[in-house]
């Protein structure tokens, strides 16, 4: 019984059960989703989204929201393309730059959620409105129209092309390296939560800010970090997007922002913070592409997979509050998957988390 309330109180076991539930549902309605190149294309879709929800997710461990991530991926292609086309310098000077302005906006997000005690809701839309006018503005008086310009001719896309969007085939399936990039963010992220000096701060400053500031947390070097851990991951997604279609539309990103959130909302991430783990937002993306696209592989009107999202998000926040509840409870020994204490987090000694 003590096992399996252990089990119960891990964050990432509802969106697990979950998954299994909808991809075997698909499996059985929908013929052509039996198939490996089906299976890669669900994990394509669900890398797109997961490597910047793996970023959204931690920041909302750590008590914060950024509204500016869906369409940060389009400034971060824009810049990479436009200044690189505009000038004619070599694409791997535009990807850095593009980098450099990406960590710029995580910067001052989180700088001016700490220095003005503004709501992070608040600023990051501020920031994604400002985004939002600036891809279409900038693009539109650049390009003489809202998409930029083809850049596979310019010096330094073949070697950025591997790195970003780089492709396999695996039997009569296409793998893209989007899939094994997500991979090791996950990991990575999961490895610093749960073995990290950081991770501790992250669940510390997540759970309470004030009491975490009164035994010597960093909180403001860490929230700003998770918002710059943020826009570097939507850089990261811009730079496939462009070095996989060659071009960007200026208005799309606009939406991704709430796909993420509700990739870490799923996979028992709480909305007010300090709970959840890393690989619950990858079930929360995977749960994503696996009914995204089983919904096409089984001939239904994909207007639905919106309906779907928005049951899957209110189903989401009764399942974690209620695990909340449990794992706090002596029965399920709290331990397992809560917090550390202020006290551990301030030491750096490392408590089990999930």
């Amino acid at each position: 019984m003590r096992r399996f309330l252990r089990l119960l109180a891990r964050p990432e076991t509802g969106a697990l059960v979950a998954a299994l539930v909808i991809f075997v549902f698909f499996l059985l309605v929908a013929p052509s989703f039996r198939s490996l190149a089906a299976f890669c294309t669900v994990l394509y879709q669900s890398s797109t989204i997961g490597i910047v929800a793996v970023g959204v997710g931690l920041l909302m461990i750590g008590g914060e929201f950024d509204l500016s991530a869906g369409v940060i991926t389009i400034s971060a292609g824009l810049v990479n393309s436009m200044f690189c086309w505009y000038l004619g310098v070599n694409l791997w000077a535009g990807a850095l730059l593009s980098l450099a302005f990406c960590l710029a906006v995580g910067f001052l997000n989180g700088w001016l959620v700490m220095r003005t005690g503004i709501p992070s809701f608040l600023i990051t839309l501020g920031t994604f409105f400002v985004l939002q006018g600036a891809n279409l503005g900038v693009t539109k008086l650049v390009t003489g129209s809202v998409s930029s310009r083809d850049i596979s001719a310019i010096d330094g896309f073949a070697s950025l092309r591997k790195v970003f969007a780089w492709s396999f085939p695996l039997g009569d399936a296409t793998v893209w390296i989007t899939v094994l990039w997500w991979a090791l963010f996950v990991v990575v992220a999961a490895w610093t939560l749960q073995r990290a000096r950081i991770g501790n701060w992250i669940y510390a400053v997540g759970g309470s800010a004030s009491s975490a500031r009164a035994v010597g947390v960093p909180v403001v070097r860490t929230k700003i970090g998770l918002f710059m851990t943020v826009s570097f991951l939507g850089w990261f997604v811009g730079m496939h997007l462009l070095y996989r279609f060659n071009t960007l539309q200026a208005g799309n990103g606009v939406g991704n922002e709430f796909l993420y959130i509700i990739a870490a909302v799923v996979g028992g991430t709480l909305l007010t913070g300090g709970f959840g783990n890393a690989f619950g937002v990858a079930i929360g993306a995977f749960i994503f592409g696996t009914t995204s696209l089983g919904i096409v592989y089984a001939g239904w009107d994909p207007n639905w997979f919106k309906a779907f999202l928005g049951v899957m998000l209110l189903l989401a926040v009764l399942v974690n509050t209620y695990v909340k509840r449990l794992s706090s409870s002596p029965a399920a020994f709290a331990s397992v998957a809560d917090p550390p204490a202020p006290a551990l987090a301030a030491s750096g000694k490392e408590s089990r988390r999930d």
